[in-house]
């Protein structure tokens, strides 16, 4: 029987990551989370109490060995929705901690994530100084842009991915996963016991139809009732729609609703948590439990990973752990 591969789950989020990884095998052997509301979420979804909490702080030494990293290192600095100050802000600086974990724990794998915003942040500079770090460090790491919505699950959220090896193991025949068309079928990430409806005479929400954005469309209530299955991005200015599938989720955005049986309702935290993968087993905590509040899950949802994707990534890096050969421009050598 193959040895498990051992990962550690730094800015672990709720668990995202984790469980794509844990569908390919690979073993946890703890994880680093920060925000407490955050950690006792993961806690409560995998009965796990390994965090070794804020990863600037702890001791390298005290921790248990493991071949692999997977970390969704902080995205505010980095994303269009936040200042962008990349490096300036002190939540940019992580990524040199996570590559001190790798050198000092001599790690054989990594998989990091962020917002696409990543790709172009001070014209391509800073995503071209981490992945100089990186492999100053001793990996070749792999970048490529990935949508959610092309691996299972209707939401789009486009995430970049940095998948490294150590170079002295690397067959350099890694290949990203390939993105598939879906058809989805809305009714099985909507919540039929979903109660969180907007009244159709809500004051608020007709006042925001009614604003400077919306004004032009002339929206009606009476004509959104309408539009069965699609949902509505309740942005800060307009409104908009989308066919069957959602925008991306973010931390702090509450204003998704969308439209079942003649009814407005409110995305909760079971639904978000479906659509980025969590399997309905682990969701169905959230109705169960009193201790979360929908609100809370929302925002924590909006900042996992997506699991479809991680899993398909995983799957991947066990192809090419697997592959005997390497791969140069193309060609096989042994």
């Amino acid at each position: 029987m193959e040895k498990s591969i051992k990962f550690f789950d730094f800015c672990s989020g709720i668990g995202g990551g984790r469980i794509g990884l844990e569908r390919n095998g690979f073993q946890c052997v703890g994880h680093s989370e920060i925000d407490p509301n955050t950690a006792e979420t993961y806690k409560r979804f995998f009965n796990d109490e390994r965090n070794f909490g804020d990863l600037t702080k702890i001791k390298i030494e005290s921790m248990p060995d493991f071949d692999m990293m997977i970390a969704g290192f902080p995205c505010q600095s980095f994303s269009i929705v936040g200042k962008r100050e990349g490096f300036k802000d002190s939540r940019g600086q992580i990524i040199y901690f996570l590559i001190e974990i790798m050198k000092k724990k001599n790690i054989k794998y990594f998989i990091l994530e962020n917002v696409k915003g990543l790709v172009n942040h001070d014209k391509g500079n800073t995503l071209r100084t981490i992945k100089k770090e990186i492999e100053d460090a001793g990996y070749n790491v792999y970048v490529k842009v990935l949508n959610s919505i092309d691996f299972g699950v209707p939401q789009m959220r486009e995430r970049i991915y940095l998948i490294g090896f150590k170079k002295e193991i690397d067959n350099y025949s890694f290949e990203f996963p390939k993105e598939e068309k879906f058809i989805y079928n809305f009714e099985d990430y909507i919540d039929a016991e979903n109660e969180l409806e907007l009244k159709k005479d809500n004051e608020t929400f007709k006042r925001y139809l009614s604003n400077k954005y919306n004004i032009e469309e002339n929206y009606r209530i009476e004509d959104i009732l309408k539009w069965e299955n699609s949902v509505i991005d309740y942005r800060q200015s307009d409104l908009r729609r989308y066919e069957g599938f959602f925008p991306t989720l973010r931390t702090g955005r509450h204003g998704l609703l969308y439209i079942k049986n003649g009814k407005i309702k409110r995305l909760n935290g079971y639904e978000a948590l479906l659509i980025q993968g969590f399997p309905k087993e682990i969701a169905s905590i959230v109705k169960k439990d009193n201790f979360f509040v929908n609100n809370k899950v929302l925002s924590q949802a909006g900042n996992a990973m997506t699991v479809n994707v991680i899993e398909k990534i995983g799957e991947n890096i066990l192809k090419s752990i697997k592959n005997k050969k390497k791969v140069y421009n193309g060609k096989l050598f042994d």
